[in-house]
């Protein structure tokens, strides 16, 4: 795969993030006039739950809005999730990205797991739910492969890797055991993301392979594949335009 080419599917791809603490409305509007590349539009913003509805009015409609809940620790207690989960739909969101409660999970307590995300997907209907398993605390194989598919027997859209704000953020390994899982489910509208430590087209690239590989190349497209980035659009515009990329501030 050359670069161009995978920077334009990138492009296509690319949740462009803005999840620091000190997120301010300003940072929110620069955010999204980047959305709109000269290349191209990106998939979607993913913001704190409090800017999505300034998010929806700044965007056009083709450029969907996520925030995320339970988010970044991913905590077993519901109520306060379904809070966050209502404030995203009445504010105008298009997309949720949930931290499953990874913690429990790694504690044994996957019938819990079960019911929360149950809950979780009933309370976000329509909106489309990606589910952040935080593949580098689960560590193991075994239970990033548990994680992938409570999640898709609860009904979430995408399966996530990573918050960004853990110790390891995604990895190939990690994408590998979760789109394996996908693809085993049967249940061909389930997608994958990638987000965390993807910063240039050559990071990205390697992931789109691997969808390819296992899902098909056909279904690399924003409904079934995403990444989770603040950083990559720099390259990829880069990439596109053949200059070099500017640095930008961590966030994600």
């Amino acid at each position: 795969m050359s670069l161009q080419h995978a920077a334009r599917q990138a492009l296509a791809c690319l949740d462009l993030t803005s999840l620091n603490d000190a997120d301010t409305p300003a940072d929110i509007d620069a955010l999204c006039r980047r959305a709109q590349s000269p290349h191209g539009s990106v998939a979607a913003v993913c913001v704190w739950p409090r800017f999505v509805a300034q998010a929806r009015a700044a965007l056009p409609t083709q450029i969907r809005v996520a925030a995320v809940a339970n988010f970044p620790h991913g905590a077993l207690a519901l109520e306060p999730v379904l809070a966050e989960v209502q404030a995203i739909i009445d504010a105008g969101g298009d997309e949720i990205d949930v931290v499953l409660p990874y913690a429990a999970l790694k504690a044994g307590q996957g019938n819990e797991v079960a019911e929360f995300l149950g809950e979780v997907r009933h309370a976000s209907r329509p909106l489309t739910l990606k589910l952040i398993i935080e593949s580098g605390e689960l560590a193991t194989p075994a239970l990033i492969a548990k994680a992938t598919r409570l999640g898709l027997v609860a009904g979430a859209d995408f399966i996530k890797t990573s918050t960004g704000k853990s110790k390891v953020s995604a990895t190939l390994a990690a994408a590998e055991v979760m789109l394996k899982e996908i693809a085993a489910s049967g249940l061909h509208a389930a997608g994958f993301k990638a987000s965390g430590g993807i910063r240039t087209v050559a990071d990205a690239a390697p992931y789109l392979e691997l969808a390819a590989q296992l899902l098909g190349p056909e279904q690399v497209t924003p409904h079934r594949f995403r990444f989770g980035a603040s950083g990559l659009l720099n390259d990829i515009e880069a990439v596109l335009s053949g200059t070099t990329a500017a640095p930008t501030k961590a966030g994600y």
